[in-house]
């Protein structure tokens, strides 16, 4: 199962104590995939259609957990290719359907005829969503039917897939309202809202309660930072080895031009000391080549000592190049 499927299965596992709470999150279901039905005598029936088990069955058991009402569920296949199967959850009683709408807000007034339109369903004024256990609870309902997180093992990725815009910027608000920046782009037919961030998401997880998945996601967020700052260390060190033998490469082709040219007899002591001890250890390194000195040298005197050498080399090479200038113009 992936990590997405983890959370949505620990999630419909929840079962909110407070009723309040229950409501909130049915509210969240079936703004989110829910469909209201009206007949000719102006008989409602409600249902909600997901392909996700998780959903359904959380869906069912709140149903009857919170209005112990009767709750019908069947199986169909999806058509096309893909043979998906839908699990439909549905009311087909009137007075049910009317009781869950306007526990919900998602029905206004006291008769049939004063039917909201659910994806106009305001936020702003739902008292379902005054206190912060009840947004808790709706996010958890979005995100069961219209969340999804990436693989943190590749990369950091939550999102809600809204059908409209109004019902992404609710989800935004709510996410707002626990201090979270969350965005909206649209994708094809749906809006959606997203996070990015790492520590943003475990916040998500921490909100809908889902604790299990939220230490798996902090475990992998562990190992993954130790193998970058192990990636990261291992970089440094490479690059800095391959400074070091270029350096030294580059020490004693410069030496040995010096040789070459006018010999180390042209040197002073120090210098030609130092060029002897670097020609007879290319692979040693700074320190290692003072200790090889007499009288011993600190790293900076045998970096002081090696970079004159290296200006005399240039030198020569540039009186080489002179003279060779003139001989060709004369």
């Amino acid at each position: 199962m992936s990590f997405s499927g983890n959370i949505k299965e620990e999630l419909s596992r929840q079962m909110p104590a407070a009723r309040h709470c229950r409501i909130a999150e049915i509210a969240a279901i079936i703004s989110m995939c829910g469909g209201v039905s009206v007949s000719q005598c102006d008989r409602f029936s409600l249902k909600i259609q997901t392909e996700n088990l998780s959903v359904a069955r959380k869906y069912f058991t709140l149903l009857r957990k919170t209005f112990n009402i009767e709750v019908g569920i069947s199986i169909r296949q999806s058509k096309g290719s893909k043979k998906t199967r839908i699990y439909v959850v549905c009311v087909k009683n009137h007075e049910d359907t009317v009781r869950i709408l306007q526990a919900s807000r998602l029905l206004s007034g006291e008769g049939s005829s004063y039917m909201d339109v659910i994806s106009s369903f305001d936020l702003s004024d739902s008292l379902i969503l005054q206190q912060t256990c009840c947004k808790r609870a709706f996010l958890r309902g979005a995100f069961l039917v219209a969340g999804s997180v990436s693989d943190p093992q590749k990369f950091y990725h939550l999102e809600f897939a809204c059908t409209t815009e109004h019902k992404a910027e609710q989800i935004r608000s709510l996410l707002g309202a626990f201090g979270l920046d969350a965005r909206i782009v649209p994708r094809k037919k749906y809006f959606v809202v997203y996070l990015k961030e790492g520590d943003g998401i475990v916040d998500v997880l921490n909100i809908m309660e889902a604790h299990t998945s939220l230490m798996e996601l902090e475990n992998i967020r562990i190992l993954k930072d130790m193998r970058n700052a192990v990636n990261r260390k291992v970089n440094c060190e490479a690059a800095n080895i391959h400074k070091t033998v270029n350096a030294a490469v580059k020490q004693i082709e410069d030496i040995k031009y010096i040789r070459d040219s006018i010999g180390f007899g042209e040197l002073s002591e120090g210098l030609a000391q130092m060029a002897e001890v670097r020609l007879a250890n290319p692979d040693a390194t700074l320190k290692e080549l003072g200790m090889l000195l007499a009288p011993q040298v600190g790293k900076s005197g045998v970096n002081h000592r090696l970079r004159k050498l290296s200006e005399i080399a240039e030198e020569l090479k540039g009186n080489k190049e002179e003279k060779h200038y003139d001989e060709k113009t004369h």
